[in-house]
């Protein structure tokens, strides 16, 4: 359900949902999470309308849910997962449907260390590696985001250069880059590479 202009006009600047989500992610690395599961007496206020602070495009593996990640509950976030955080039309969609209806202020893409999909497609440029059929559509997708990768570094820095590359690139190919104004701090697209130490950029 998308939000009224009454509703918007109570959101949360760009700034101030970055900001929340350094704070969760801060609390989760610490291991003071606040989140302790879904209270029943919230669940009709959220079957009525949901209000996200922020629309996070991550990458479909297990180990990186945005929710717990950026310690956050119900309704909180506006979540699109696929594998190696790509955009495709049906991702696209969800997220200018967030942007245009949702108003959420702050758009994330969330890539990780270690991720198996840009693996693939590092591993597909350099020696020839073939996938099925729609495997091989996921890894075109991120090998037309990749830039030069020096081959002196090692394996895991190769792959580590290439999973930000690959997030920058979603960045720049998302609708809601394009509909965000950037002499505003209302609207604000943004990138986060998550490993150990968490790193936001704007």
């Amino acid at each position: 359900m998308a939000t009224s202009p009454d509703d918007q006009a109570l959101r949360i600047s760009a700034d101030e949902a970055l900001a929340r989500l350094v704070a969760g992610n801060e609390r989760f690395l610490r291991g003071e999470s606040h989140w302790i599961g879904v209270h029943v007496e919230a669940i009709p206020s959220l079957a009525s309308g949901q209000q996200p602070f922020a629309t996070i495009l991550g990458c479909s593996d297990s180990r990186v849910p945005p929710e717990i990640l950026f310690d956050t509950g119900l309704g909180e976030l506006f979540v699109v997962r696929v594998a190696g955080n790509v955009i495709s039309g049906e991702v696209a969609g969800s997220l200018q449907y967030a942007g245009s209806h949702l108003h959420t202020p702050l758009f994330v893409v969330l890539g990780h260390e270690g991720c198996g999909a840009v693996q693939a497609a590092l591993s597909t440029r350099a020696h020839g590696t073939q996938h099925r059929s729609r495997i091989h559509i996921l890894v075109e997708n991120i090998l037309a985001g990749l830039g030069e990768v020096d081959p002196g570094e090692s394996p895991d820095a190769q792959l580590t250069r290439a999973v930000e590359q690959n997030v920058r690139w979603a960045v720049g190919r998302s609708p809601n880059r394009q509909r965000a104004r950037p002499a505003s701090r209302r609207e604000r697209c943004g990138w986060w590479v998550r490993s150990t130490r968490s790193r936001p950029a704007a």
